[in-house]
């Protein structure tokens, strides 16, 4: 691609050299620079790019684009500095991969819960509307069916736009993605262009990258300012967040709840383990999930269907078809009677919502074992909060080992310890082996009751030290029978 056509929409600062060159490779990671193509030297979290321009310079790329001109400009290659690269290389990769975003119909969805159920949900939904779809989430990428893994929430700008020139150049319709917060702070998501954007609620998360619960809501209140004035923006009002998400959006802004008027009204009506009959906008509809949280999540997909242009009462008919997410208060029976649910829920709030949703399913006669422990090299802040809101909803407690990543495992079950009283400690057990944990679990507990494995429902694998050791919560369950 011509130089000059890249930088279309590039907000530059100075340019220093030919802009009348080709172009021959988009790169933000100094070691795939390659000769005439282009290096984007990004500020991260764990190193600077722009310390790695000499280098770069030395494999005569074509062009450098940078925050801050090194002190010795090579021959031939052309030098363009911004204001902020990481913004500038979300607009140049969607540059380069030909706007993929302006092609499809792209809705994003944010919020600290919920977003992988109600982005998936939304793709399913698109297929039963007889559309093709992708879909850009946590547990896994799909350009229609065919599976592209995931290794972040949200893609970086390079990988992300590469996915939705594939999606274009394979018909779909429609891409769903989950924006996380950090994408949003990065600009990971910058020169996409969105036709909605879902939010779902703000709790407690991500505060070892954010440092506040302020700044953690501003990152993701970024996505709704950066939005197009013929977008649409819905938002949980039942959340104190979510006004302030659409104050100074151009987009037009709808609300859902629960518990208040709004344009998008949900009532539960009824509530099993294995479902629940909801009431939309006056209409009831019998739906294969369970819980309060999950009513918020169809409520959101409801709604976003509407926006999208589909018939409200086609989308009725495929709410009712639509299955759980993997991981997601996913339910296992064991021959003995015993309920098992394993969920991804690893926040306060998250475990508050699983947990109270069993009890009010199950009422008080039936008993529940929680298992869950905390992911290392993250907000150890939360850590007491999970195990004191987990204690206090359940009849039996075991903390275990979650991904410690690089901490020790006892170290962080003895973060978790601190937020329990003495009467919660004497319903508690501490087992460092998640396999243990699981199995002990479901031998003591009773038939007719529950046991809940929390805190990497999807995932298949435990990390610790680097290494990604294969571990999957159903598989250690079904284990056990």
């Amino acid at each position: 691609m011509k130089l000059s056509h890249l930088l279309e929409g590039i907000k530059t600062l100075e340019v220093i050299g030919d802009i009348d060159k080709n172009i021959v490779d988009l790169r933000s990671d100094s070691r795939k620079a390659v000769k005439d193509g282009m290096f984007v030297a990004v500020r991260g979290v764990t190193t600077d790019g722009h310390k790695y321009i000499p280098v770069v310079a030395s494999t005569h790329v074509g062009a450098i684009v940078c925050e801050q001109l090194p002190s010795t400009l090579e021959k031939g290659i052309t030098y363009i500095r911004v204001a902020d690269s990481s913004e500038a290389l979300g607009q140049l990769a969607s540059n380069w991969f030909g706007h993929p975003s302006d092609k499809l119909k792209l809705v994003g969805v944010t919020g600290t819960n919920g977003k992988t159920t109600t982005a998936t949900l939304l793709y399913e939904m698109a297929k039963f509307e007889g559309y093709k779809a992708g879909l850009i989430s946590t547990v896994c990428n799909y350009i229609q069916d065919r599976v592209v893994p995931a290794t972040h929430t949200t893609p970086d700008p390079l990988t992300l736009n590469e996915l939705l020139a594939e999606m274009v150049e394979e018909g779909c319709d429609y891409a769903f993605m989950e924006v996380s917060s950090h994408a949003a702070h990065q600009h990971r998501i910058a020169g996409l262009r969105f036709t909605g954007a879902i939010f779902s609620n703000l709790t407690r998360d991500h505060l070892d990258y954010h440092g506040t619960v302020e700044n953690y809501m501003n990152a993701k209140k970024m996505f709704f300012d950066m939005l197009p004035a013929d977008a649409f923006a819905l938002v949980n009002i039942d959340d104190k967040c979510g006004r302030y998400m659409v104050q100074n959006t151009k987009a037009k802004t709808y609300t859902y709840s629960l518990r208040s008027d709004a344009d998008f009204k949900c009532r539960v009506l009824e509530t099993r383990l294995d479902g629940t009959l909801l009431s939309l906008n006056g209409k009831d509809v019998e739906v294969a999930f369970t819980g309060k949280f999950n009513a918020y999540n169809l409520t959101a997909v409801y709604a976003a269907s509407v926006l999208i242009g589909w018939k409200p009462e086609e989308v009725m008919i495929n709410m009712s078809r639509l299955v759980p997410v993997s991981g997601r208060f996913q339910t296992i029976q064991s021959p003995e009677g015993v309920t098992a649910i394993v969920d991804y829920a690893h926040t306060p709030d998250a475990l508050v919502n699983v947990l109270d949703t069993i009890r009010e399913i199950i009422g008080a006669g039936a008993e529940i074992t929680t298992v869950v422990g905390a992911g290392g090299n993250r907000d150890h802040g939360k850590r007491p909060i999970m195990a004191h809101e987990a204690a206090v909803r359940s009849d039996l407690l075991i903390l275990t080992s979650d991904n410690p990543r690089d901490e020790e495992p006892e170290a962080i079950i003895e973060d978790m310890k601190a937020g329990l009283d003495n009467d919660e400690m004497r319903r508690t057990l501490c087992i460092t082996d998640r396999r243990e944990a699981i199995r002990t679990a479901m031998r003591i507990t009773k038939p007719g009751s529950v046991v809940l494995v929390a805190g990497k429902g999807h995932e298949t694998y435990q990390e610790v030290k680097g290494i990604r050791n294969h571990f999957d919560d159903r598989e250690e369950i079904k284990a056990t029978f």
